[in-house]
């Protein structure tokens, strides 16, 4: 195959209604994917936290044993809020690689939506990674 004349591109995109809701589709599909990574990071940075702070005041309650490893439920905690930063810091680099592949000038002809690469959702993703990160730091330092 290499001897006949590879094209410049992998695929032909023409300009057609049929390729432009096939990109939409593409792109609200990405959305959606995002929001869930958004939704499970979200609950794991939040069950981190939580079991970090259910156990602390657990501790200090009278009448209750004391705990044969008290510092398992921050390593616990640490680790899941650590996984939920995590996972919006990959899944916001995945998608805005994406974005930037789909909005390329391969696909200017289908695009149709020039200037609208940034959404809600992206926002959203940045700021979860910055509550999450001082979800961290926050148990990381009351723990010393």
């Amino acid at each position: 195959m290499a001897g006949q004349g590879t094209p410049s591109h992998r695929f032909e995109v023409r300009a057609t209604a049929a390729d432009h809701f096939a990109w939409l589709r593409t792109r609200l599909s990405l959305e959606r994917t995002l929001m869930a990574w958004v939704r499970t990071a979200v609950s794991l940075i939040g069950f981190g936290f939580t079991i970090v702070q259910f156990f602390e005041r657990f501790q200090a309650m009278d009448h209750v044993a004391a705990a044969s490893r008290p510092q398992a439920p921050w390593y616990l905690g640490l680790a899941l809020i650590g996984a939920g930063v995590l996972a919006l810091l990959i899944s916001t680099w995945q998608y805005r690689s994406v974005v930037n592949y789909l909005f390329s000038k391969d696909f200017e002809a289908v695009a149709g939506l020039e200037g609208v690469k940034g959404t809600p959702l992206y926002a959203i993703s940045i700021v979860m990674i910055f509550i999450g990160l001082f979800a961290f730091v926050t148990v990381f330092v009351r723990a010393l």
